[in-house]
């Protein structure tokens, strides 16, 4: 490794954060490097104690009634407790009064002459469209622990649609928005996903990444088979040319 090359690898600067009198706001969690080391330090010292208390920050439907049980080579943790993590992540903010204060701040790459788009969501924002997408989902079929395959690029509602799956006890399966049909079709499969949600398209430097249609040619290779896809739901996001199945196919502004 050259000297270069190594000197970026180590960084010895330190940042401390500002004072809340200087930002106008309470402190923070962490107020120091000496504090998070006596953190840190607690943490290995006594992980049961310090996860336990940190754990009680968060909603819990019904409270964890043992921290961590621990048989080599499993460890449960939090045995006992039932909590949701949508719910924690976005509606908790609501009820504790931070539903006018920004959830997600997202731009896009530059498009045209026009510049990248800019969006910002509320956390009221985005619990109410967390909970549209999943009452869509849930029309669609979809239950408690099925598979919900997202393919989609960096959208608002890619978070939404994550969301969504979380807070109906559905896992979602994400597949990156570069990836062939081929990859959709082996990750159905295993997943034994039948619901799909993706865009018409996506941007990716300048141009159009079909996903509707790489999503269709998955959907092709799987019908007729016990993998069929029964629904996609498609953000407009390009405005592209595309295929549409009025049997699975379904707009997210329509069905959410």
């Amino acid at each position: 490794m050259s000297d270069s090359a190594d000197a970026v690898m180590h960084e010895s600067r330190v940042f401390q954060p500002p004072k809340a009198s200087e930002v106008g706001g309470p402190p923070w969690h962490v107020a120091s490097l000496d504090e998070y080391r006596k953190i840190h330090e607690r943490s290995i010292a006594d992980p049961e104690g310090f996860w336990g208390e940190i754990a009680k920050e968060f909603h819990w439907f019904t409270p964890f009634g043992k921290v961590l049980e621990w048989n080599l080579p499993d460890a449960k943790w939090f045995v006992g407790g039932t909590t949701n993590l949508c719910y924690n992540a976005v509606d908790r903010q609501v009820d504790q009064g931070h539903g006018g204060s920004p959830a997600i701040i997202w731009e896009s790459e530059p498009i045209g002459e026009a510049g990248p788009e800019v969006l910002t969501l509320t956390y009221k924002d985005l619990q109410e469209q967390t909970s549209r997408c999943a009452n869509a989902l849930r029309a669609m079929g979809v239950k408690k622990g099925d598979v919900v395959t997202i393919y989609m690029g960096m959208v608002p509602e890619l978070a939404v649609a994550c969301l969504a799956c979380v807070r109906i006890g559905a896992v979602h399966s994400v597949i990156f928005g570069g990836f062939s049909s081929s990859a959709i079709v082996d990750r159905v499969t295993d997943a034994k996903s039948r619901v799909i949600v993706t865009c018409d398209g996506s941007w990716r430097r300048g141009s159009i990444v079909p996903l509707k249609d790489n999503v269709d040619a998955a959907c092709a290779q799987l019908t007729d088979t016990p993998d069929a896809v029964q629904h996609v739901l498609v953000v407009r996001r390009c405005g592209n040319d595309i295929t549409w199945n009025s049997m699975t196919d379904a707009w997210w502004h329509d069905a959410v």
